[in-house]
Parts: C-alpha cells; structure tokens; sequence
C-alpha cells in the first residue's frame, strides 16, 4: 500500500485550523498522533478522507511549509485590542461562497444593462452618522415605530431583510456553511459581514446568533454598504471604543433601529419598568445591550449603568440564555438564498444564460428542492 510522503507540520496545522483536537479526530483516523509525529505516513485515501474531516483544500497537504491564510476583507473585529484570532474553515469557506455569489450577480446585472446602486459608497466618515442612519431608514422605506407593530423579533428580522433585499442589496442570514448542518457557524468568531460593491452588495449574518442580535447586525452590515467598507464585524463592537469604522457603523445602525426621537419618547415610560431596557428591546426590536448602549450614547443612563448591565447581559448571555432557534425548511433557505439572488439565477437558467447545473451550485438547491423553492418564490419551472 503506497504511503504518501507529507509534512507532519501541514498535518498538525491542518487540524488545529479545523479547530478539532488531536484525540477526538485520532477516533476516525487512529494512526494520527503517529502522522503528526512523522513515525508513519497515510496512504492517498487516508489522506483524502482527512482533507475532507477538516474542510482544507487536498492541495494544501503537498505543500512545503502551512500556507499564510489571510482573510479576503478587512477584519474589524477587536476584543480589548488584543490580536484577531485566524479564521476558522467554516468562516473562510462562507466567505470564499459569498464572494462567488456576489461575482456571478455583478457580472449578471452589468450584463442585462443595470445601473450602479446611487447608495452604496455614498457615505464618508466625516459625515454624521445618526444623519446617515436616517437617510437609510427613509431609503427603506421604515415608518416610524414600524418595529412595535411587528409580532415577533423573527418576523421583525424577515421584514428588515426583506426591504433591504428591496433597494439591491442581497441580505443572506445563515447559521451553517451552505446547507450542511454539521458545519455550524460561531458567533464568537464572527457575527457578519459586509462585501461592497456598486452593482451586488452583499450582507451576511451568522444565523447562530440570536434574533434581535441579527436585527443589529444586519442595520450595522448595511451601514458598511453605504460607507463603502467591507470587513468582518463580530466580538464585542458595542463596546465604546472599537475602530472608527465600527463605530460609525453602529452609530448609524442605532440611528437606523432606535431613531433618537422615538427612543426619548419611549424612555419616560420604560425607564419605571422593572426591566427598562428589556422594554425597549421589545418595542424596538432589537437585543437589550442595544437598547442600553443606545440610551447611553444619548446620556439618558450614565456609563457605569450601561456597563454594570453589559456585565450581566453577556454573564446570561454566554450561559446560552441568547440563542437562535431552527425554523422551516424553505424559510430558512429564503434566509440563506434570498429572493433578489434567487430569482436572478433562476431567471438566467429558465432563459438559458446558465445551466442548471450552474443554478445549483450557485444557490446550493438540486433537483426537486430548486424546483419547489422556485415555486415558493412564484416561479414554475415545469
């Protein structure tokens, strides 16, 4: 049996970039702790079956030394500016799809004759943030206490994405890597992120975080689209001092979600509830530490008020009192395909600009499940 001559060190690195330890991955492959040591070598199939149990390109175990994996977008994620962590296969493979998602609709639109999107890269940093905000929420057409008329924080998420969907903007919610649910995705490596561009912007929302979690981060995401800045956002960006980017982006996504005036209007009732943020959370559709940093920015609460609750809202939160929750099939798919990338890539298949072939791999839908979304979306194929 041919034994394949691969650096122990590609071996070791592979697994620790999978984030997976040595024991738990030595109960498939026993012969591990002895590759890594290089006492013994695998054979080609073994090989192959470990690339694919730590999700890295075959490719890579035949290289000299660990390849220097950089992320493709800036990385605005700080946690008390200590040095971002590497990005795990999980992210880096969401990431790489998103991108081809976004390079076929781009190409797709300037195809068929569309014309730039007037918003996005409209913003600078020296403009005022709350101002641009609130230039966002008109473009979507947001009424004010929309978010207090809305059942749930779930139906208020599906609303927000959808008018943003609306303007151009592909809004993609997802808590696992495509549609493979051993893959899931981590809130504390990353909460989202944004891919510019004046023709298919993209956002994207880890889909494990909790509902009023991905409210925020879908108004934050969509503010880097104005600003034109796209990066990975995650960790604790709520707290006051994060890079001058991820402020103004929270600043207009707070603008955008709980406008000043409605808040301080809200404020003279909540403030005698029992939970006033938790109040305003409800009304306003978004997480408590939203509400709270918000009343804070506009000094209805003083610092140490905001903080001493930070402290208890994450301690609850990290004991999984904050978590998202499964949903149906096709409406997680919407989330995860959304109609504005859907409905171009089954109008180019139906007009044969694609092959189905194409429009599977594009969305991550086959046969009868491309066929019956198409369906839900009001487009027969057959």
């Amino acid at each position: 049996m041919t034994r394949v001559p691969v650096n122990p060190a590609l071996l070791r690195w592979a697994r620790k970039r999978a984030r997976v330890a040595q024991e738990d991955l030595a109960v498939k492959f026993k012969k591990l702790p002895e590759w890594e040591r290089g006492e013994t070598k695998p054979t080609l199939r073994q090989l192959e079956a470990f690339a694919r149990a730590v999700h890295v390109p075959f490719g890579y175990l035949f290289l000299d030394e660990p390849p220097n994996e950089s992320l493709p977008i800036a990385d605005f994620r700080t946690v008390a500016d200590t040095a971002n962590f590497e990005a795990s296969p999980n992210l880096i493979d969401t990431l790489y799809a998103m991108q081809r998602r976004q390079a076929w609709l781009r190409e797709h639109l300037i195809e068929n004759g569309a014309e730039p999107l007037a918003f996005a890269a409209s913003a600078r940093l020296d403009d005022d943030p709350g101002a641009v905000g609130r230039e966002i929420r008109r473009a979507l057409g947001l009424d004010g206490g929309w978010a207090a008329g809305v059942r749930s924080w779930q139906d208020a998420v599906n609303e927000l994405r959808r008018m943003i969907e609306q303007v151009g903007v592909m809004a993609v919610i997802n808590g696992v890597v495509g549609n493979d649910t051993h893959r899931r995705l981590s809130v504390a490596e990353f909460r989202g992120f944004a891919l510019t561009d004046l023709y298919a912007p993209l956002i994207f929302v880890n889909g494990a975080d909790a509902k009023s979690a991905q409210m925020f981060t879908l108004a934050h995401e969509l503010a880097h689209i104005w600003l034109g800045e796209e990066g990975l956002s995650g960790f604790e960006s709520l707290l006051p001092g994060g890079t001058e980017v991820e402020d103004w982006c929270n600043q207009a996504a707070a603008e955008l979600l709980v406008p000043s005036r409605e808040l301080r209007e809200c404020w003279m009732q909540a403030r005698r509830a029992e939970d006033p943020f938790g109040a305003l959370a409800r009304s306003f559709k978004v997480s408590s530490v939203v509400a709270a940093r918000r009343a804070m920015d506009l000094r209805l609460i003083e610092r140490s008020a905001f903080f001493e609750f930070y402290e208890r809202y994450t301690d609850w939160e990290h004991k999984g009192g904050a978590t998202s929750s499964g949903g149906d099939f096709y409406n997680s798919q919407n989330a995860r395909v959304g109609k504005l990338f859907a409905t171009h890539v089954i109008g180019a298949a139906m007009g044969g600009e694609i092959g189905f072939r194409e429009a599977y791999e594009l969305t991550g839908l086959r046969g009868r499940t491309f066929q019956d979304y198409a369906g839900r979306l009001g487009i027969m194929l057959s």
